[in-house]
């Protein structure tokens, strides 16, 4: 049976309705994999459960990345970076491109920088409930700016710079903004990619430099290409889930009050409100051979979408998956993904989370939305815009 969807899983309206859950519920019940006639990315396999969206993720060989792993590039077109970023390669090389960047992400690096991480939120939330009234959105968005800083030891009379360039590339309010904004970025990281090869530090920045694979440096264009993916997922993946599970918490004031009362551990509420908000809504794989999956074919060069929303929303991992438990436990989601590319910052996100929520939990009373939330128009990172309250200090 082949089984074609008539809903566009791209369209990026569809995420945020108040009816997607029980739509997309109701296809996840119909079958674990639809074909999905996308508007720009043509033909596309959409994966739904739990399951298979953990077997497609898992095989790095049978469900190639290089291709691209994420829709919207068009029907046939190939990323620029494809074979040379860590999220457009596949094992052997993607394990190539990550050993530089291993060790600035790893447990013990980031635990190391939790005190300074716990300061640097500690008085971003001062000065947000100093203001009283501010955009969530941006108050949030300063903490993986500084931090990202702070990685590529960004000089401090650049840091202005790099943070308002960032900002636009990644808060900008047109997909044009956007575009000029890491338009800006990636000359600014090629300059310190030029610099530090010949003066390296003990940073980011220059173990991308001088990083070499069988005795070759890595091309600088494939450096900088590295970086800005870097930079790119380390801000929004923090940004989104930060204002996204704020926002959960304060459409459920008993969770808020749950938290605030400590009667859940916060690492427990970050793995819940990740698989909740799922805001990496979806990630792209290209089958490499002709291949079967919950009785479909595949052919090989098929593309295959996982829809990580919807597989934490699989009544067969998760038990009463549409309601919010901050205890759940276990909590295997999706949201930083799983197998060869599990998110490489994830450890570093976290912290980041962690210190941002405690810091607001410690220091606000209750969060007063003063006018209209603004989803973004994006599949990629479904998040929001604008989320304007007014902070009441504990």
């Amino acid at each position: 049976m082949l089984t074609t969807t008539s809903v566009d899983l791209t369209d990026p309206d569809l995420w945020a309705r108040p009816d997607t859950s029980g739509l997309i519920a109701e296809l996840r019940r119909e079958a674990a994999v639809h074909r999905t006639d996308t508007v720009d990315d043509g033909p596309v396999w959409s994966v739904l459960s739990y399951r298979h969206a953990a077997e497609v993720l898992r095989d790095a060989t049978l469900y190639s990345s290089e291709q691209g792993s994420l829709l919207g590039a068009g029907e046939g077109n190939v990323p620029v970076g494809s074979g040379r970023m860590m999220a457009l390669t596949d094992p052997p090389r993607h394990r190539e491109l990550r050993a530089p960047a291993n060790p600035f992400f790893a447990p013990g690096p980031v635990r190391g920088a939790v005190r300074g991480i716990t300061d640097l939120a500690a008085s971003i939330v001062d000065r947000a409930v100093e203001l009283g009234e501010v955009d969530l959105v941006d108050a949030v968005s300063a903490l993986p700016l500084s931090v990202m800083c702070d990685l590529l030891d960004v000089p401090e009379q650049d840091r202005e710079m790099v943070e308002r360039v960032c900002d636009v590339a990644f808060l900008g309010g047109t997909p044009e903004e956007r575009r000029a904004g890491h338009q800006q970025l990636i000359p600014y990281l090629l300059h310190q990619v030029m610099l530090r090869r010949t003066d390296p530090r003990d940073d980011l920045i220059s173990k991308m430099a001088t990083y070499r694979v069988g005795g070759k440096l890595l091309p600088v264009e494939d450096v900088v290409l590295n970086l800005d993916n870097i930079v790119v997922g380390g801000v929004q993946t923090v940004r989104h889930t930060a204002a996204m599970g704020l926002y959960t918490l304060v459409r459920n004031p008993d969770l808020w009050r749950t938290l605030q009362r400590g009667e859940v551990g916060m690492d427990s509420a970050l793995d819940e409100l990740l698989r909740w908000t799922s805001v990496g809504l979806h990630t792209l794989r290209t089958a490499s051979r002709d291949t079967e999956l919950d009785g479909r074919s595949i052919r090989r060069g098929d593309r295959v979408a996982v829809w990580v929303w919807s597989a934490n929303r699989d009544p067969e991992a998760f038990d009463r998956p549409e309601e919010i438990r901050l205890d759940r436990s276990p909590n295997k989601h999706l949201s930083l993904g799983l197998g060869a590319h599990y998110c490489i910052g994830a450890p570093l996100a976290k912290a980041e989370l962690g210190a941002l929520f405690t810091a607001v939990l410690e220091r606000v009373a209750t969060i007063e939305p003063t006018g209209p939330v603004t989803h973004n128009r994006s599949i990629i990172n479904f998040g929001l815009d604008h989320f304007p309250v007014r902070l009441v200090p504990r």
